[in-house]
């Protein structure tokens, strides 16, 4: 079994503690994307996995062994890093076989693993090659044969793709995928793009200033952030978020004084300040008299499947009302014109102004999207 539990796990430098507390639950054979930006805490609760950051707080366990006293060595688990950390005056073969001669494994038993990993990652024509004999893609690949002949318990990747260029990387993240599938390991991978977390994730870990604000499936993440951080970080372009006031059985008072009630949302508590958010590609135009809000368009991004409209929200003249519409890309738009736009039937969302935690939504029946009568003549235009 390689199931790794992270339990109330803290890091503090001196006096200034940097992961508050995290705990995760990782199944064997579960691939986790730990996601966030830069200076999150990402890298470093992964060191702390890996051995080579100490433990201020906490556990961790790694198959059901604690290990927070254990050397890197000791941990079973092997790690790819960004930088590849190939020995260039090593041959392929031989900086994938260095850690199984260290070990001491036989001639035949190294043979037959570095051949076994060589063959999963193409990697066969390139043994006798120096590392600065290849391609960004295949140093990579390297790298990753050279955690895959150890069988290690759990697998750790600290952003492993970002030196690589934009075609490599969606190659590599499909690659990485299918060899994690295929041999069954626990995966724990680093990264701050939220793309290669969204594809490669059975769950995603975001964190924010050393707390894991979320922890759930991709879709669910992207479907029900848990706070305006997640909502925000994950998708792109980011989602809307409104400033309103609850303004009683009228709805919710936004910042040009104009109402809107999403029929999916609880609304709170008269007077209560919060922000709604909705995501670019979950509102529509529509005809006026049937709109939740209106866009005053300022710039337009063409991009072939689709077309991004900037602007504001109408009557609004600071940037609390930024908004971004995603609209099919045929959609005819031009900066100074004015969208009438409905939000889809279940895709609003709304979050405390002053915690930025979600508030609790209506119980409603699962909808298709673009359901909504308002959207019927969008869909249609």
């Amino acid at each position: 079994m390689s199931a790794i539990a992270i339990r109330d796990v803290r890091k503090s430098y001196g006096k200034t503690e940097v992961i508050h507390g995290v705990n995760i639950d990782i199944a064997d054979g579960e691939f986790i994307v730990i996601v966030g930006p830069s200076g999150c805490g990402k890298s470093t609760l992964l060191r702390m996995v890996a051995g080579l950051e100490t433990i201020t707080e906490g556990t961790i366990e790694i198959g059901g062994r604690v290990v927070n006293r254990l050397e890197p060595g000791e941990r079973d688990i092997a790690m790819v890093f960004q930088n590849y950390a190939l020995y260039p005056h090593m041959s392929v073969f031989d900086n994938m076989a260095y850690g199984l001669k260290i070990a001491g494994l036989s001639k035949d038993d190294i043979r037959a693993r570095v051949d076994k990993a060589a063959t999963m990652l193409q990697l066969q024509p390139f043994l006798d090659r120096k590392p600065r004999q290849l391609s960004g893609g295949q140093r990579q690949r390297v790298a990753m044969g050279r955690a895959l002949v150890r069988d290690p318990a759990a697998f750790l990747l600290d952003e492993p793709l970002s030196n690589l260029d934009a075609k490599l990387r969606v190659q590599m993240r499909l690659e990485i995928k299918q060899l994690q599938q295929s041999v069954g390991t626990t995966a724990l991978y680093v990264t701050h793009d939220q793309v290669e977390a969204m594809t490669l994730a059975d769950r995603l870990v975001v964190m924010h200033d050393g707390v894991a604000e979320q922890i759930d499936t991709p879709m669910a993440v992207y479907a029900r952030p848990a706070t305006t951080f997640v909502a925000g970080f994950i998708g792109s372009p980011a989602m809307n978020m409104l400033p309103v006031e609850a303004a009683g059985n009228r709805g919710l008072m936004l910042a040009n004084g104009r109402t809107v009630k999403p029929r999916d949302i609880r609304l709170p508590e008269k007077g209560r300040k919060a922000i709604l958010g909705v995501r670019p590609e979950h509102m529509a135009p529509v005809s006026g008299p049937n709109a939740d809000l209106e866009l005053d368009v300022a710039a337009v991004e063409t991009l072939g499947a689709d077309t991004l409209a900037h602007g504001r929200l109408a009557g609004v003249e600071n940037g609390s009302g930024e908004l971004v519409v995603r609209l099919p890309g045929s959609t005819q738009v031009r900066p100074g014109d004015r969208l009438a736009l409905a939000i889809e039937l279940g895709m609003a969302h709304l979050f405390d102004a002053e915690s930025g935690a979600r508030l609790k939504e209506l119980d409603l029946p699962a909808v298709p999207a673009r359901a909504d009568k308002r959207l019927a003549e969008a869909v249609n235009a």
